[in-house]
């Protein structure tokens, strides 16, 4: 994204805020003495210029630390001397974790350092920090709309819109994983008396609809298209959409109306179907936008699938367009290599000493190319030859055992992945079954990397990984959902609009799967069922898992909480023999995991805020 030049304003200017629950002293920062609110505020491009300080608020959930872990539910095991990491201390119960990361090695996104809105750096960006400190800046930023005079009034609708969306975004972060939290909608002064209720999850999600919605009415479908978006034309793809802004209503209004909300805010543990309609008609807008043209967003093409999340063109062009609907920016290419890479590519290739790999019970979530589950009658899934024939996506997402990992000729011995177990000869020369250092489940994630990540090849010099916070698949996906869960059927849609089953379709077509099975599509809980699976391959490794695990009350079941490995030999055809399936982790959780525990120091500043129950 092509900036506006903005005014000279530095982080420690507007260190505005962590909010109502944290230190006061953060509350009532005044301006520069060399900067006035009338220079900030007066015109358009100086008010853009405190706008776009928001977007440095985003945090790359992959790359605030060099060892960050943002995968945290059944989907991935680290390697064994890797468990620091914030998936092991989650799998372990300990979500106090996420303060900063496990045994202090300061690895979570969630509350790293403060809130660092430098737009070149990508490290020390927490979640916690920034959405309290951007939701205090957007309400001062919405306070001072009355000396914005010298703009059009375009110009002025993109501030307010912008402004409106990342106080409703910056909310919804936060009640998605610490639950209902007072919404702040006013500039707070540290003289006032902290005493803010903490609303119900749907009370709180209610108020973020609101300002998504309003958000939308004032945001334009494509800047392109406008006289405000002309001087920065064809670098506008990472702005703030009317298609962002009900996107991201329907997804708030469908969390909110998931099993596990549902019954947090007082209500039974099962969908709010109202909110599930309400959901809906958010995302039939979305997705209207785009059919109609107004709005660019579109799937990408399968041959460009990977471009979701990475280019290799090097690390000025920024990935996801024009399927990503909302992501956090480029701060600083080279750390794709250095803080992501390295998480999935085993040491004697450049990797980490410690690496991430899919769980094996994660993959088995990956069907056949002919649409069905593996374990579906006629699915043809032949456990002699587990990965032949499987849907288009696992190859996109998984390395298993014969896989190429290098490219050239140098590094002979890992040209190809040894990853079996059993009968292996002594000091077998480029083996990466190695549960402390290289894979430990008999897989490596493929996602994020090609087989030109290495220390050969060097393609790591000039890849840039950005994982998106939303993109138009998903909205597909939701959409199915809500409608599924609103009006009861596969077949039911958003009045005149596609159903949950063509919605799905849509997204399979794309990777060439066929349509959902029949078997599948007779009844809400079959199809249900499919569409969890569904999430599962296509979003793999996003970090969407722990929150629809969640929030379907779903993660607490057996299930979901036994990680598996897979062992096995290699035939003299190369296939696997004897493929078993082994439990290495149960992962802890009560009832007290679907939220994470509010900072003990911050709960305290006044009695009603509380702390979340059992912590």
């Amino acid at each position: 994204m092509k900036v506006f030049r903005r005014i000279i304003i530095s982080t420690g200017i507007f260190l505005m805020v962590l909010g109502v629950v944290s230190c006061k002293k953060y509350l009532d920062r005044p301006l520069d003495a060399n900067i006035s609110e009338k220079d900030v505020f007066v015109n358009f491009r100086n008010f853009q210029g405190f706008t776009e300080e928001l977007y440095a608020c985003l945090p790359d959930m992959s790359k605030s630390t060099w060892n960050n872990e943002w995968n945290t539910g059944d989907d991935i095991l680290s390697t064994t001397n890797a468990n620091y990491r914030l998936s092991a201390e989650f799998d372990n119960g300990n979500y106090w974790a996420w303060r900063t990361g496990g045994g202090g090695w300061d690895n979570s996104w969630l509350d790293d350092s403060g809130p660092n809105t430098n737009p070149n750096e990508g490290h020390d960006k927490g979640l916690w920090p920034l959405s309290w400190y951007g939701i205090r800046k957007a309400n001062l930023g919405l306070a001072n709309l009355d000396k914005l005079v010298d703009a059009t009034e375009e110009e002025k609708n993109v501030i307010k819109g912008q402004l409106l969306f990342f106080r409703g975004y910056f909310h919804f972060q936060l009640m998605s994983f610490w639950g209902g939290l007072p919404y702040i909608d006013t500039v707070l002064s540290s003289s006032a008396k902290l005493e803010l209720p903490r609303l119900s999850y749907r009370e709180t999600a209610l108020r973020a609809a609101k300002d998504f919605e309003d958000a939308a009415a004032l945001l334009p479908a494509n800047w392109d298209n406008t006289a405000v978006g002309e001087q920065t034309k064809n670098n506008n793809q990472q702005r703030i959409t009317k298609s962002a802004a009900l996107a991201f209503k329907g997804k708030n209004l469908l969390y909110a109306a998931s099993p596990m909300m549902n019954q947090a805010s007082g209500g039974p543990a099962a969908y709010d179907q109202d909110l599930c309609k309400q959901a809906a008609e958010a995302f039939y807008r979305v997705l209207k936008l785009s059919d109609e043209g107004q709005a660019y967003y579109k799937l990408l093409p399968w041959e460009k699938y990977s471009e979701n999340w990475y280019t290799i063109s090097g690390y000025g062009k920024h990935p996801g367009y024009p399927e990503v609907i909302f992501g956090p920016p480029t701060y600083a290419g080279w750390q794709s290599r250095w803080s992501l890479v390295n998480m999935f590519i085993p040491p004697p290739l450049g990797g980490e000493a410690g690496i991430s790999s899919p769980a094996a019970n994660y993959v088995n979530y990956f069907g056949m190319d002919n649409g069905l589950p593996i374990d579906a009658a006629g699915s043809g899934y032949d456990i002699t030859d587990p990965w032949t024939k499987r849907d288009p996506r696992f190859y996109k997402c998984i390395t298993y055992d014969g896989v190429r990992m290098i490219r050239g000729s140098g590094n002979a011995d890992y040209r190809f992945a040894i990853l079996y177990t059993d009968n292996k000869p002594q000091n077998l020369k480029g083996d990466l079954r190695i549960e402390s250092t290289a894979s430990r489940t008999g897989y490596l994630v493929r996602k994020f990397v090609t087989d030109g990540c290495n220390n050969v090849d060097n393609e790591w010099n000039n890849i840039n990984i950005v994982i998106p916070y939303l993109r138009l698949a998903d909205v597909y996906l939701m959409y199915a959902e809500a409608v599924l869960q609103g009006y009861g059927t596969p077949q039911s849609s958003h009045p005149g609009y596609k159903t949950a089953e063509e919605a799905v379709n849509i997204v399979r077509a794309r990777a060439n799967v066929p349509a959902v099975d029949a078997r599948y599509t007779g009844s809400k809980d079959a199809f249900m069922g499919e569409l969890m699976r569904e999430r599962a391959v296509e979003l793999a490794f996003e970090g969407l898992r722990w929150h629809d695990l969640r929030r379907w009350n779903v993660a607490g079941e057996k299930k979901y909480r036994e990680k598996t490995v897979v062992d096995f030999g290699r035939g003299s055809d190369g296939k696997p023999t004897n493929l078993r399936e082994r439990v290495v982790v149960t992962r802890i959780f009560e009832k007290k995991h679907n939220w994470l525990p509010l900072p003990t120091n911050q709960v305290n500043l006044y009695p009603t805020f509380g702390q979340n129950p059992g912590w």
